[in-house]
């Protein structure tokens, strides 16, 4: 039973840990990176769609990146999303591909993009910290309904906080990273 409690805030603890890493990626650094346009919309035929189901992304050069539409009138549609998104970048079309050059990062920059990095740290910690507190009530009810005994709740409660501490190392980690990768780039 506590094995089961523990099983799945383990599971839902890595996905947390995924998350923080999908939203990372996002996040740019001196390189032109097709992960930066994961979370951007565009309006194709009036409906919000992925410009990854979209497009197809090459890097030529280390700050630009070609995006090819599988549909050609979607062109003008991705480029305005692209301009109006917060990337930073100016889009060029010249009738078949978008080519984005990404502006040089400046020192300023560089420590904005660590504080949005630093929040989203937080926020997958906040996360994980949720799904310990609910593993944790229900190791609790299990006790309190005499399912399993205090001893085996206090050993699970025990186990929950050294998965929790893990998956915060983790995230801790992934930051400590992607905060030198920001820094030194």
């Amino acid at each position: 039973m506590i094995s089961d409690v523990l099983s799945d805030a383990t599971t839902k603890m890595d996905k947390a840990v995924d998350a923080a890493k999908t939203d990372f990626s996002s996040v740019r650094t001196g390189r032109a990176n097709p992960a930066l346009f994961s979370g951007l919309l565009v309006s194709y035929y009036g409906t919000p769609t992925p410009l990854q189901q979209l497009a197809s992304f090459q890097t030529p050069e280390a700050r630009t990146l070609l995006i090819t539409p599988y549909d050609r009138s979607a062109l003008n549609d991705i480029e305005k999303a692209l301009r109006d998104s917060d990337i930073g970048a100016n889009p060029a079309n010249d009738g078949n591909v978008i080519r984005v050059v990404m502006p040089e990062l400046t020192e300023e920059r560089r420590k904005e993009y660590v504080k949005i990095v630093s929040t989203k740290a937080e926020e997958g910690r906040v996360s994980v910290r949720n799904i310990r507190r609910h593993a944790k009530e229900a190791i609790e009810k299990l006790v309190k309904d005499g399912e399993v005994g205090e001893d085996d709740g206090k050993r699970g409660e025990k186990d929950l906080d050294a998965v929790t501490k893990k998956h915060i190392d983790q995230i801790d980690e992934l930051l400590k990273n992607k905060e030198a990768e920001l820094l030194g780039a």
